[in-house]
């Protein structure tokens, strides 16, 4: 592993333990020539995924992005770090399981929304506000108001 510091490619490990719930190994590492820390994980992964966008342009699934966009939905609610780790790994899983290297976007948006939607209805509109592209304060409340049950008064 290149040292993220001096770019020296001989680094040692100096531990290594199970993190997010055993899905993934956390290793502290040293690099001698420099003296510098740092932390790496190694996961598995079960097949290259391409990411189909709806402009048809196609990229890499690129697992960061998407902890990413779940981290920035998920700030400052009161979900537990290894929650949100656990969901990633799942929705990770789930598109992994789902047999196709090619995943539209979409499909990616909307196991994303399935899964907060579970999880924290505030974070599942802040991911849908940015995933649906709201305009303005209307698209909120019009999206908001399906959420909720409809009343109906016995008259």
């Amino acid at each position: 592993m290149r040292c993220p510091f001096c770019g020296n490619v001989d680094t040692q490990v100096k531990d290594s333990r199970p993190a997010e719930d055993h899905v993934a190994i956390r290793r502290r590492r040293f690099c001698p020539a420099c003296g510098g820390r740092f932390t790496t994980y190694e996961r598995v992964q079960l097949r290259d995924l391409v990411v189909i966008k709806t402009s048809g342009k196609r990229e890499d699934f690129d697992r960061d992005k998407l902890e990413r966009s779940i981290r920035i939905a998920m700030q400052k609610r009161p979900i537990e770090p290894e929650r949100i780790d656990q969901m990633i790994s799942g929705i990770v899983r789930r598109l992994e399981s789902m047999g196709e290297t090619d995943i539209p976007s979409k499909t990616i948006g909307e196991i994303v929304m399935e899964t907060l939607a579970r999880i924290d209805t505030v974070a599942f509109v802040r991911f849908a506000s940015v995933y649906k592209n709201f305009q303005e304060a209307d698209d909120f409340d019009k999206f908001v108001s399906e959420l909720r049950p409809s009343v109906q008064a016995d008259e």
